[in-house]
């Protein structure tokens, strides 16, 4: 009976001793992701003025959210007119090939286009949302970065933002406005 105690405590100090096992999803780290751990860019002022942030991911019953801003850094008036650019990126920063919609979701309402004239250091704001649908079909995806940019063409910056998609693939992405609605 000793042996059989004995050996059922060796067994759990040798599953101890390998670790817990590694994350589901994949964590940046080193030279793996091609580059540094990524960190959300720096407050530079891009050429274009619009200098963007991206909010926490908000959660509720199942539909994730963040708020993107966009303030202008620069001395001369930033227009806006419609809807931020959004591409989810897979751990490895390539596009999943999601769909993203410009639209209301469950989390925000879509003002629509309208056009924002914004003075040195005033913000918009703007909602990417989603839902964590899994019915039959694909394999759920997973977007470990969002890249960002105030409007089509402008300069892209990429943020640790992890968007658990389901098998739904798709963004719901509201214009930039001067308040959310929800």
């Amino acid at each position: 009976m000793l042996a059989v105690v004995l050996l059922l405590g060796g067994c759990g100090t040798e599953v101890a001793s390998q670790g817990s096992p590694p994350p589901a999803t994949p964590v940046p780290t080193g030279e793996a992701t091609g580059g540094p751990i990524p960190t959300p860019p720096p407050k530079v002022c891009p050429a274009s003025g619009a200098q963007v942030g991206v909010g926490p991911v908000e959660a509720a019953l199942g539909h994730r959210a963040v708020v993107l801003t966009v303030t202008n850094c620069r001395a001369t008036t930033l227009t806006l007119n419609g809807y931020p650019a959004v591409v989810v990126l897979d751990y490895w920063r390539k596009p999943l090939g999601t769909t993203v919609a410009h639209d209301s979701s469950y989390m925000a309402i879509d003002p629509g286009p309208q056009r924002l004239r914004l003075g040195k250091g005033q913000t918009a704001v703007s909602v990417v949302a989603w839902s964590n649908t899994v019915a039959d079909g694909p394999d759920p995806q997973t977007g470990q970065f969002l890249k960002v940019a105030a409007s089509k063409g402008d300069a892209q910056a990429v943020w640790p933002v992890m968007t658990d998609l389901g098998t739904t693939g798709k963004l719901e992405v509201t214009a930039w406005a001067r308040k959310l609605k929800s």
